[in-house]
């Protein structure tokens, strides 16, 4: 086995973490869903997420039966919604297909939706044993450290000379453990602040060390300024506290959450309320509170909400697919947006401030 393999699981059995949830019981499923969930997610909000999700769909076949509502509602909060969908697409895929069973190979799991080279990599080698490299983000730091390429990550190039330094670094033995070895040493030492460079087991051999140059690779993405854009809220409530939600398209922004009416800000109340059949008579008093920022990948979006109160009595707007009336007192178990599930937590206060001014 070569110097940095073999260095790196040594640390691993002494420094290595072996008692993460996801590292009892493994399979192929409990490995394939924490890794969905830790892309461009800390261990620790991973944990818990993980946790629910799997006592609620102990095997992929119980997640394959389930309604993608309640998948989503259990995601809500991790963010990256295509993952928890595509984790649903997969899970019905094996599960239809595949007699419950998951593919072995990483070329095999890489046909399944929302599952890349590395991801693939991962389960294969951590759940089957199989010699495959992986490069998730902490595995590009080290490498792009050890080696001081050039460039960002997120460049061809860049790319290309990282996967030839994964591929050959990866041992034929102890497979599993050194591809979480090399996952930990950029979580927990190789971090992307302020490394541990005393406590590397690879330190010795590291061009960028040699440099006194950490914090200079892996090279950062240029700089960019986000695009700002602007919307209007409608949070259309009844006198029973309910609030008027819209599923959003499964493509696109908050794709199959459930959130209230989202539209331009030029936008009546009236003409929001109209979509649902709720005519201007029954609206008892409408009212803009402040904007607050929600920040994406991409963009920052502005987002100014408008409450809506309903007379006592009005009948609610006709029931259709897509439409719900959701009561914060008892919540279904729906995917909710970040800021619907901001605003629906705060609702009755806010309401009772409406209600003063």
């Amino acid at each position: 086995m070569e110097w940095f393999a073999s260095r790196l699981l040594r640390w691993f059995d002494e420094h290595g973490r072996k008692d993460l949830p996801w590292q009892r019981d493994i399979d192929a499923y409990r490995v394939w869903v924490s890794e969905i969930m830790l892309q461009q997610t800390q261990v620790t909000t991973v944990i818990p997420y993980f946790e629910r999700f799997m006592a609620r769909f102990p095997t992929v076949v119980d997640l394959a039966a389930a309604d993608i509502d309640e998948v989503l509602h259990l995601w809500s909060g991790l963010g990256y919604y295509a993952r928890a969908r595509n984790l649903h697409r997969a899970a019905q895929r094996v599960a239809e297909e595949l007699n419950g069973q998951f593919p072995a190979t990483p070329e095999a799991l890489e046909a399944l939706p929302g599952i890349g080279r590395s991801t693939a990599a991962a389960i294969a080698a951590i759940a089957c044993g199989k010699r495959a490299a992986i490069l998730d983000g902490n595995v590009k730091r080290v490498l792009a450290r050890f080696h001081a390429v050039p460039g960002h990550p997120g460049q061809t190039q860049t790319l290309k000379a990282l996967w030839a330094h994964a591929e050959a670094h990866t041992p034929e033995d102890r497979i599993a453990h050194y591809t979480q070895a090399i996952m930990d040493l950029g979580a927990t030492v190789c971090t992307r602040v302020r490394p541990a460079c005393t406590r590397c087991p690879l330190a010795g051999r590291c061009e960028a060390r040699s440099r006194d140059a950490t914090a200079s690779f892996p090279e950062r993405r240029p700089a960019k300024a986000k695009p700002e854009r602007a919307a209007r809220l409608f949070l259309i409530v009844d006198s029973a506290g309910a609030c008027l939600l819209e599923q959003r398209p499964v493509d696109g922004l908050w794709g199959g959450l459930w959130t209230p009416p989202e539209r331009p800000v030029d936008t009546q109340a009236v003409s929001v309320c109209e979509e649902f059949s709720i005519n201007e008579t029954q609206i008892a008093a409408f009212h803009q509170a402040p904007p607050f920022r929600h920040t994406f990948t991409h963009f920052h979006l502005d987002i100014h909400p408008v409450y809506v109160r309903l007379d006592p009595g009005s009948p609610r707007a006709m029931d259709r697919p897509g439409v719900l009336w959701f009561a914060p007192a008892t919540p279904q178990a729906v995917g909710l947006s970040a800021p619907a599930a901001k605003l629906l937590a705060s609702l009755s206060t806010d309401l009772q401030e409406f209600q003063r001014t």
